[in-house]
């Protein structure tokens, strides 16, 4: 009975720890001073990149969400964000430098830990959330997923949304 209860209790923890997760609200401004609240971006998928200016695979990345952006246009939002040191003046040149469309929003970190959920911080951090505000997939810059900030891997992730049904991944 013991064994059978174990087995029981480590597969709901397996199942749980795969489970979707609802992507955590928040309303940060941006660079302009105007607040964005992930709740307005309900009903189209939103990339959402947790970067600092300093990091040379965030400037890199910074092509790829143009090019997104380029296809998808309205259809999709994407949202970078920042923490502290990062300031207004190091993010109006990181914009400014790299031509940046889309909004990059100031967190004192409370957002990021909500979606990274650790007190040490990699960047870039890529969170997809789906339509339903569900979050669809998580990537952290390393060799393993190269493809994903490379283009190609998060343009196939994005099509995907786009094309089906808006089911969760995980």
């Amino acid at each position: 009975m013991r064994s059978i209860l174990a087995v029981l209790l480590c597969a709901t923890a397996v199942f749980a720890a795969d489970a979707p997760r609802r992507a955590p609200g928040f309303a940060l401004t941006d660079s302009n001073r105007e607040i964005h609240d992930l709740y307005d971006y309900r009903g189209k998928p939103v990339i959402l990149e947790f970067m600092q200016t300093t990091c040379p695979h965030c400037a890199s990345f910074v092509s790829v969400l143009q090019k997104i952006q380029e296809k998808y246009g309205s259809r999709l939002q994407i949202l970078a964000v920042v923490v502290p040191p990062d300031n207004t003046t190091t993010v109006g040149s990181f914009i400014k430098g790299h031509g940046i469309s889309y909004p990059v929003l100031f967190d004192t970190g409370q957002a990021t830990y909500s979606y990274v959920r650790s007190a040490k911080v990699e960047f870039p951090q890529v969170f997809i959330i789906d339509p339903n505000g569900m979050i669809y997939s998580h990537y952290e810059y390393s060799l393993l997923n190269r493809d994903i900030f490379d283009g190609n891997g998060l343009m196939n992730e994005i099509d995907r949304i786009m094309a089906g049904p808006k089911s969760t991944k995980k």
